[in-house]
C-alpha cells in the first residue's frame, strides 16, 4: 500500500526528471469562480500529462535485471506516453497496448517516443488476453497505469508540490479539485496532503456518464460505470475505482464533483485564453468545477489540477469555436 514514505523516495527519484509545474492564477478565472483559483498545470509535464511521474516512479523502482527485460502497458493515451519516454530513458523496450479509437496523436505520439504500439478492437478484442500472451512471451512487465502503489506514490509528487506551493501562499484550507479517473492521481495527492498540509482536501472531479468515483464514495463501495468507452473525456474515463486507490480516496477525500461535457469544453477555452495552456477535456474538468461548480466547494481559494493537454486539433477548435 502506498503511503507518505513511498511517495517522499518517488520524489527523490524523479528529481531532475518531472518537472515541477507551478499555480497559476487569472483574475478573469476568479471573478468567474467567485473565489481565487490556483491551477496546477500538469499538462506542461513531459509529454503532456501527470502521467510521466507515475511511469518513471514505477520503471526507477523495479530491480534493474527485470527492466531491462522491458515493460508492457494499456492506455488510451496519456499513462502510454508517460510509460514510453521513462522506457526510452532507461533504454529498454516498452509495448503498449492502445484501442484503436483513442485519439491519433496520443497514438502517434507514443510511437513517436519509441514504444511499439499495439492496436486493439475495445467491441471485439480482449486486452488482457494480448497482454498476457506478449507478456509471457517476452518477460515484459505490467506498468498499472493507478492501481499500483509506485505509479500512486509518483502521482503523489504533483501533491507534495502542491502543499509546498501553497504554503507559501499562505494557503493553509483550501479544496484541491482533481481530475479523476481510476484515482491514482486523486488517492496520490490525497495522501500528500494528509501528510504535508491537512487543511487541504482532494476531491475528485469527473465527467457526467463516467462518474463512478463519485457514486462509489457516496454509497461507500466500489460501483462500475455503465460502460467503460467513449465519451468525450477519454483520458479519465475508467470502469471503476482502483482497489488500492478507492480506500485512500474513501478515508481522505471529500465528495466528488461532476461537470459536464460542455462545462469541460468552456473551462478548456479558458484555460487557454486566461492562462495560455492547453487542456485536453479530460484535463479540464477540475477547471469546470472550480469555475462552474462554486457551490460545491468551500472556502474563498480553491486549487485545481489540469492534468493534461493531448487533445486533437478538432476538438480543440471545437472548444475555441464554441466558446471562444
Amino acid at each position: 500500500m502506498t503511503d507518505i514514505t513511498m511517495i517522499r523516495a518517488a520524489q527523490a527519484r524523479l528529481e531532475g526528471h518531472a518537472r515541477r509545474t507551478p499555480l497559476l492564477t487569472s483574475p478573469f478565472l476568479d471573478e468567474i469562480a467567485g473565489r481565487r483559483v490556483l491551477v496546477k498545470p500538469e499538462c506542461l509535464q513531459h509529454t503532456g500529462s501527470f502521467k510521466y511521474r507515475g511511469a518513471r516512479s514505477a520503471l526507477s523502482a523495479l530491480d534493474p535485471d527485470v527492466r531491462a527485460r522491458g515493460v508492457i502497458a494499456f492506455s488510451s493515451g496519456n499513462h502510454a506516453q508517460g510509460v514510453a519516454l521513462a522506457a526510452r530513458e532507461f533504454g529498454v523496450p516498452a509495448v503498449i497496448i492502445m484501442p484503436s479509437d483513442a485519439p491519433r496523436t496520443k497514438i502517434d505520439n507514443t510511437g513517436a517516443l519509441g514504444a511499439e504500439v499495439v492496436l486493439y478492437d475495445r467491441a471485439g478484442e480482449d486486452r488482457d488476453a494480448i497482454g498476457d500472451r506478449l507478456s509471457a512471451e517476452r518477460g515484459l512487465t505490467l506498468i498499472k497505469p493507478f492501481d499500483e502503489p509506485q505509479v500512486i506514490a509518483g502521482q503523489g509528487t504533483t501533491g507534495l508540490e502542491i502543499a509546498e506551493e501553497a504554503a507559501a501562499l499562505g494557503i493553509e484550507t483550501a479544496d484541491v479539485l482533481v481530475c479523476c479517473g481510476g484515482g491514482g492521481l486523486t488517492s496520490g495527492i490525497a495522501l500528500a496532503l494528509e501528510a504535508d498540509a491537512p487543511g487541504l482536501r482532494a476531491r475528485p472531479v469527473e465527467p457526467e456518464g463516467f462518474d463512478d468515483v463519485a457514486r462509489s464514495l457516496r454509497h461507500g463501495r466500489i460501483e462500475r460505470n455503465a460502460t467503460s468507452a467513449g465519451g468525450l473525456c477519454d483520458a479519465i474515463v475508467t470502469p471503476q475505482p482502483g482497489a488500492l486507490t478507492f480506500p485512500i480516496m474513501h478515508r481522505l477525500c471529500g465528495p466528488g464533483i461532476v461537470v459536464s461535457d460542455d462545462e469541460a469544453l468552456h473551462a478548456m477555452a479558458l484555460a487557454f485564453q486566461r492562462l495560455k495552456v492547453v487542456a485536453e477535456p479530460g484535463g479540464a474538468v477540475a477547471l469546470a468545477a472550480a469555475l462552474f461548480h462554486a457551490d460545491e466547494t468551500e472556502g474563498d481559494t480553491v486549487i485545481c489540477t489540469i492534468s493534461g493537454g493531448n487533445v486533437d486539433a478538432d476538438v480543440f477548435t471545437t472548444a475555441l469555436t464554441r466558446f471562444g
